[in-house]
């Protein structure tokens, strides 16, 4: 049973990761093929498909990946301000943001290392 979970979960992850890149393809805002969607619908899309991921796992008992919960909450995030933003017609953030996304899953990363490593060694 845990084999045939396994390999669904690949498959979810699999899937995601494809409409992730063709998202991405299609929105970036330098070389993206749909150049008239608004600030921010990049963002949102790639959150709506982490999160899909962990909807898509919940029914079949796979357990949700806190990770990915994670990353799709703050991209959703981003890309609600920056939609926002450009609806009000209000000027961009000048600060650069895939920095403090890099610091903040870099800091998530270990935080959980951390712990897991804490509790091997309490053994609980």
């Amino acid at each position: 049973m845990e084999n045939k979970l396994s390999s669904m979960d690949c498959k979810f992850e699999t899937v995601a990761w494809g409409l992730l890149l063709i998202w991405w393809g299609l929105t970036d805002a330098d070389f993206g093929l749909v150049p008239s969607l608004p600030a921010g619908a990049g963002w949102i899309g790639i959150g709506l498909i982490l999160l899909g991921l962990n909807a898509a796992r919940a029914p079949n008992r796979i357990p949700a990946s806190g990770f990915t919960i994670t990353l799709g909450i703050f991209a959703l995030t981003l890309g609600a301000l920056r939609l926002t933003r450009s609806v009000l017609g209000l000027p961009p953030i000048e600060i650069s943001l895939f920095p403090i996304l890099l610091v903040a899953l870099g800091t998530f990363v270990l935080i959980r290392e951390l712990m897991r490593f804490r509790r091997a060694e309490f053994g609980s």
